[in-house]
């Protein structure tokens, strides 16, 4: 193996340690409720992690059979943490988002519910309708 695919495997490792510590740093994070301490979203994370994207994709698979055992270890090592912290993140993301959604719709139907006209079964509405809100004048929109 040369030493240009060497350090692409290098610079592909140091990219993976940094996009590691901000995954477990969002997953503590998501832990104790705090999504807006997520590091993911910060622009720098997402520009490393584009060029990590494009670094992993254009990895040959046979440059990287080719490595020193050692480095290939730490290759195969780094990219199943990744992916297991990834799967992590993003189950607790799917959690937080199904826990905010079903609040937002507890609110919004008790609002609803409240806002409600209340139905009677007599011929006469026990409340007085409400305008429908268009404005007439002399019968006149």
């Amino acid at each position: 193996m040369n030493a240009p695919d060497e350090q692409r495997i290098e610079r592909l490792l140091t990219m993976a340690s940094r996009l590691i510590e901000a995954l477990e740093s969002d997953i503590e994070a998501l832990k104790a409720g705090n999504p807006r301490g997520l590091r993911t979203i910060d622009p720098e994370i997402q520009k490393l992690t584009a060029l990590y994207t494009r670094e992993a994709a254009g990895l040959n698979p046979k440059t990287a059979e080719a490595a020193p055992l050692e480095l290939r270890k730490r290759l195969f090592d780094a990219t199943k943490k990744f992916r297991d912290l990834l799967s992590a993140q993003t189950r607790l993301l799917t959690r937080l988002r199904g826990a905010s959604e079903g609040m937002i719709r507890a609110v919004a139907e008790e609002i609803e519910r409240k806002n409600a006209p209340m139905r009677t079964y007599g011929a006469t509405p026990a409340q007085a309708p409400r305008p429908s809100g268009a404005m007439l004048y002399n019968s006149v929109i």
